[in-house]
């Protein structure tokens, strides 16, 4: 019989609050059902753009001007258009620099730019008509575009703007430019006017850009860069005009590349030496194309040596790996393995979960540390051997999340960063046998030692620590990768490994990632559909894992054998459920022989008591029993998870 003081302790725990029904944000109906999937009328509107760019290496300036084409799929009509407008995050004035107590988006005379410069904002009639410039609002980083008649449902509407910009340097954080040994390196990003989204959820979705990243819609890019005649460009999609701007022996490498598995040079560091000691006036242009995609963003600099090899995908099909970086970042140890990185880790990625869907993938080397856009990702020079490759295989698996799986990183980073967090770890798991694992991510959260179970409970046990359903920008810096990276990452390998299982977790994740692949889910669609294909209901996990910020603490308070003359027959073990998070666990029961007995205790052991004893046939004498041994699970207090059978 369990003791009158730790009855007392056990009854904390209030079984009715804890698999209490559980109401979902966002509701069921026509465009989301209740499986998860979309509904039988989701829609979703698209936004197609062709764009021509040129980078002033002199000015530090980039000139652009693009032709946005948007069809309105909504059962709405619409009188404006929403766009948003990131550059402006730089100036002074802006919102996200009131926003930012600390770091690289506290803005000073040095470290601003005027942002959005608008030359001509125009609404693009029918055929044979004239353009009328249109009437336009910018706010901060967004810009409302009146339109001169309501856009009715399934209507098309094309937009011109015409604009320039100051690039930031490398206090820019996502976009910047910098100096290498032999020439300067742009990473462009954010570096158009791009359509807010207009979904079922909020009608436009115009939140500020603030600190953390995008919304956008899917549709094709078409689009240009003209730059100094000795700069390569490694942009987002296929290049269409190889034959213009590389020579006949870069042409003849890349194909080879196409067909090898082994790394391929391209661009050689003596050609980028030769290049980047050209000063000439001439201008090549570089022309891109990109299919269903919501975004695009390049990189330019003389001074880039570039490889590649090919990547493998399902079906026979596939892609391309390409790396390019300054000859100072070559090396075994560092940049001339990058290739191999990405390569690996798309191969793997698209086998586990979903085909990799673009023609190249691309991994920089600039002033722009770890940041992900379809198709590249920018990454630091002074990079080495595990850290390049961590942040190289994360980067490139925000290809999954959110650029496949279009979610809202604006209000629900977690389902990006978490979910990416969480498919590196049987990345770094498998790549050469663990030659880099394992990768927890665990390193994010402060204090404890120990396993990811041991590390999360210092995130578990603050007060002030958010939830994970707690808007992006609202979480501090201090538990945004505690909280958004780590603990959402350790949620799915729990829900993986320690409930639902491999087999049924992978495939309700797969079918989550082909059902909404290039379309707008929300947290609710991914949490029944966890359910629907998982088969079990999970609301009290959700609860205390996402909703809630909980702990769990599983006590054993009692351990003796069914008969003390016989102490074969067994063991009798009393475990008490003392705090508010429920999750599976293993009790085990270990032998005079060295050998042990484990017992699984399910969630239903909590569904209406507190207290449980357990009878364990042993067949030999018992000697200690221990909750979690591998410390799989968090609880708050390991002193009370072990006891000597008496």
């Amino acid at each position: 019989m369990a003791s009158a003081c730790s009855l007392a302790s056990a009854q904390s725990y209030k079984p009715l609050e804890t698999f209490a029904q559980l109401s979902y944000p966002q509701p069921v109906n026509e465009f989301r059902s209740a499986s998860g999937a979309p509904g039988q009328h989701y829609w979703q509107n698209r936004a197609d753009y062709n764009i021509h760019a040129r980078l002033d290496t002199k000015a530090k300036t980039l000139q652009g001007e693009e032709v946005i084409t948007y069809t309105n799929h909504s059962p709405d009509k619409l009188d404006v258009l929403w766009l948003q407008m990131e550059q402006n995050t730089y100036r002074m004035d802006a919102r996200s620099s009131a926003f930012a107590a600390t770091g690289r988006r506290v803005r000073t005379p040095e470290h601003a730019t005027e942002g959005f410069v608008l030359e001509a904002v125009q609404v693009l009639p029918a055929a044979g008509t004239k353009a009328a410039p249109a009437h336009f609002l910018v706010n901060d980083t967004r810009m409302q575009v009146a339109l001169p008649s309501a856009l009715p449902s399934g209507g098309v509407v094309r937009l011109r703007v015409k604009y320039h910009y100051t690039i930031p340097g490398e206090w820019g954080g996502r976009t910047s430019w910098g100096a290498a040994k032999q020439g300067e390196i742009y990473d462009i990003a954010q570096w158009y006017p791009r359509l807010c989204v207009y979904d079922d959820l909020r009608g436009w979705n115009t939140e500020p850009y603030l600190a953390n990243e995008f919304y956008l819609e899917y549709g094709d890019f078409t689009y240009s860069v003209t730059v100094p005649a000795n700069y390569v460009v490694a942009g987002s999609g296929e290049l269409m005009n190889p034959e213009e701007v590389l020579t006949a022996a870069q042409r003849e490498r890349l194909e080879k590349a196409r067909h090898s598995d082994a790394t391929v040079i391209v661009r050689t560091a003596e050609e980028a030496a030769q290049a980047s000691a050209q000063l000439s006036p001439q201008e090549k242009t570089w022309r891109f194309h990109m299919h269903n995609t919501r975004d695009v963003a390049w990189s330019a600099s003389p001074a880039f040596v570039w490889d590649a090899a090919r990547i493998n995908l399902p079906d026979g099909k596939t892609s391309l790996a390409e790396s390019v970086y300054p000859a100072e970042a070559a090396g075994q140890d560092a940049w001339s393995r990058s290739t191999e990185y990405i390569k690996d880790s798309v191969e793997r990625f698209s086998a586990r979960w979903y085909p990799y869907p673009y023609p190249q993938a691309i991994n920089v080397a600039g002033p722009t540390e770890g940041m992900e856009y379809p198709g590249i990702v920018f990454d630091g020079p002074e990079e080495r051997k595990d850290v390049l490759f961590f942040i190289g295989a994360h980067e490139i698996g925000h290809t999954w999340f959110p650029m496949i799986v279009g979610s809202n990183e604006r209000r629900n980073a977690w389902m990006d960063e978490g979910f990416n967090t969480f498919i590196d770890v049987y990345e770094s798991d498998d790549f050469h046998h663990g030659e880099y694992g394992p990768k927890r991510d665990s390193e994010y959260a402060p204090g404890k030692e120990g396993t990811p179970a041991d590390q999360i409970e210092a995130v578990l046990a603050d007060p002030d620590a958010p939830t994970l359903m707690t808007r992006a920008d609202a979480i501090r810096e201090k538990y945004r990768h505690p909280v958004t990276y780590f603990k959402s990452a350790f949620g799915l390998t729990l829900l993986r490994e320690e409930i639902l299982g491999p087999e049924r977790f992978d495939r309700a994740f797969r079918k989550y990632t082909n059902d909404w692949a290039y379309k707008h889910p929300s947290p609710s669609d991914f949490f029944r559909t966890m359910e629907s294909e998982g088969g079990e209901d999970l609301a009290w996990f959700w609860r205390g894992w996402y909703f809630e910020n909980w702990q769990r603490d599983v006590a054993v308070t009692a351990a003796t054998y069914v008969d003390v003359a016989s102490p074969e027959k067994g063991v009798k073990v009393t475990v008490e459920n003392r705090d508010k998070l429920v999750l599976p666990c293993t009790l085990r029961v270990e032998l005079a022989d060295g050998s042990h007995i484990d017992q699984r205790i399910p969630v239903e052991t909590w569904l209406q008591n507190p207290v449980k004893t357990f009878t364990i046939a042993t067949g030999s004498r018992a000697v200690r029993v221990v909750l979690d041994p591998d410390h799989r699970i968090p609880d708050s207090d390991r002193s009370n998870d072990a006891m000597d059978v008496k």
